[in-house]
């Protein structure tokens, strides 16, 4: 029997703000967590900006115990650690000490690069003749599942514990894998995610392919633009986010605080055919990706009020929005509200899905539409297929029943999540 699944705490740590609280506040204020980085500019990166968490020393010594942030050199697992731990305790879930390990959770989060400046580290001692100077830790933070490594141990999940990865799409895609085995029964309780890596040696790749804004460097706030006309490339950013699943059961079971319900939602490829390559989506697959969301979830084209879309500023925006258009067979007015994180936080890439699933809840839970930044100049194309009214420049009180999360990513993945607002 299927069994429903709603989602019962959230934890984020993004460009424009850590912690569930203060993401919601800088998500109403418009809020941009973009900013200018030296270190970018003293390596002649044409791209000299991005969005990365602030995180002190202070709030580190909250999650981690001293012998664990000994060597630890790694800011895609202290962003995933930060996020997993608060979505569980957002939950109201304890932090057992108990030997028995807790059977029922389990955790899927992903991640893209995970561990690049340990690597760095470990490269010069090894080639300098000192492998024993590695540490006991270089393992576990360079291993693609050390960020659920991490928070199976912290937490102590005796379910399945193991990381995803899938490009721009990791994080939703974790969330429909959790979604799925508690809807079959395996799991009570799933925490699901995704975060990154972030810095040079990461964004350097990007630089090179030339994908990256460098007009704005002086301006960083103004840089990412999702369907402007004047977008000319993603903002590349970090983080992570953090969503604890549940059945409905077991949810009401501990009277639980229930932020929204997952419908279901699709996991496809484009597999590199026809208009498919390993950076662009085939745009048949996005568009089967949409209708097969809608159909596994139960619910009709019309029922859709908002989509959160993938949207990076570039010029693969007008189409992303064509795809839409198609497979909803609704246009101008009568098209659902949509909106872009990116324009806050830049492309947190393998932690964009997650972030922006947190984002999306939130608008779910508080009936609003967080506004799109720097895109007052839409794309001619995107003018031609939606009204500007269902693409709004500010934050707008409105009630959702219904929302779409979509990620892309390199390689001609695609990931669609439907939300709905709990209704019991």
């Amino acid at each position: 029997m299927s069994r429903r699944v709603v989602i019962t705490g959230m934890g984020v740590a993004a460009p424009n703000a850590v912690g569930l609280e203060n993401f919601h506040l800088a998500i109403r204020q418009g809020k941009s967590g973009i900013r200018f980085f030296p270190e970018l500019e003293k390596l002649n990166f044409s791209c000299q900006i991005g969005g990365k968490p602030e995180i002190n020393e202070e709030l580190l010594q909250q999650y981690f115990t001293p012998l664990q942030l000994r060597g630890l050199n790694s800011s895609g697992i202290v962003y995933g650690v930060i996020s997993g731990t608060d979505a569980w305790k957002n939950a109201g879930m304890e932090i057992s000490e108990d030997s028995v390990p807790d059977w029922d959770t389990g955790i899927i989060f992903g991640t893209g690069i995970l561990g690049v400046d340990k690597f760095r580290e470990a490269i010069h001692l090894i080639d300098e003749g000192r492998t024993r100077r590695l540490g006991s830790t270089s393992v576990i933070q360079t291993m693609a599942s050390g960020i659920s490594a991490y928070l199976g141990g912290i937490l102590g999940c005796g379910n399945q514990v193991t990381t995803n990865s899938s490009a721009c799409t990791t994080g939703t895609e974790a969330l429909l894998m959790g979604f799925e085995r508690i809807q079959q029964g395996k799991a009570k309780r799933m925490l699901v995610g995704s975060c990154g890596d972030d810095g040079p040696y990461v964004w350097g790749g990007f630089d090179a392919m030339r994908v990256l804004p460098s007009k704005y460097n002086n301006i960083p706030k103004e840089a990412s633009r999702p369907m402007s006309a004047t977008a000319s490339g993603f903002v590349p950013g970090s983080g992570a986010g953090a969503l604890l699943l549940e059945d409905l059961d077991s949810a009401r079971e501990r009277g639980a605080r229930i932020y929204a319900e997952v419908l279901g939602g699709e996991i496809n490829s484009g597999g590199q055919r026809g208009e498919g390559s390993m950076t662009a989506a085939n745009n048949q697959a996005v568009e089967r990706c949409i209708t097969r969301s809608l159909q596994n979830s139960g619910i009709e084209a019309e029922e859709l009020d908002c989509i959160n879309g993938h949207l990076t500023a570039t010029a693969r925006d007008s189409t992303e929005i064509q795809n839409w258009v198609r497979a909803l067979g609704r246009k101008q007015k009568e098209f659902p509200y949509i909106n872009s994180l990116k324009s806050l936080t830049g492309h947190c890439l393998s932690a964009s899905g997650s972030i922006e699933c947190v984002a999306s809840v939130l608008q779910i839970y508080h009936s609003f539409i967080f506004g799109n930044r720097n895109c007052e100049d839409l794309h001619p194309e995107i003018e031609a297929l939606v009204h500007q009214d269902r693409i709004p420049g500010k934050i707008i009180s409105q009630k959702i029943n219904i929302l779409a999360k979509a990620s892309f990513g390199f390689g001609d993945v695609n990931a669609v999540a439907i939300f709905k607002k709990f209704n019991d």
